[in-house]
């Protein structure tokens, strides 16, 4: 049974950083995408950024030079860095993941089958 567990949310001022953590265990599958989501108050599911099974990172546009998603394999860990944090990056976030199938592209991470139990993120202005 794949399982996620979040950590690191927190409070933050506009323009400082937060890192998100992710423990991941259970999945078996030769090809995974892992991902992380977001879901502010009033507003749908946003993917953020995702790691596809074959190595290949993608960010939503807001996020683009401002977050980076990296993978520990050794920890089984994902983590989601946060610099320049600004008022709408306040959300909860999750990590989510899903099971790749051979040749196919991953599907929007807000879809993904598996998902954490999420951490907050506040931003104030």
């Amino acid at each position: 049974q794949v399982q996620l567990v979040e950590s690191g949310g927190g409070s933050v001022e506009a323009g400082g950083s937060l890192r998100l953590s992710c423990a991941a265990s259970g999945y078996t599958a030769s090809r995974v995408c892992v991902g992380w989501v977001r879901q502010a108050p009033g507003k749908e599911r946003e993917g953020v950024a995702h790691l596809t099974g074959y190595g290949n990172f993608y960010y939503h546009d807001s996020v683009k030079g401002r977050f980076t998603m990296s993978r520990d394999n050794a920890k089984n860990t994902l983590y989601l860095q946060m610099n320049s944090l600004k008022s709408e990056d306040t959300a909860m976030y999750y990590c989510a993941a899903d099971i790749q199938d051979a040749g196919t592209y991953c599907r929007d991470p807000a879809y993904f089958d598996y998902w954490g139990q999420g951490t907050l993120v506040t931003v104030s202005a």
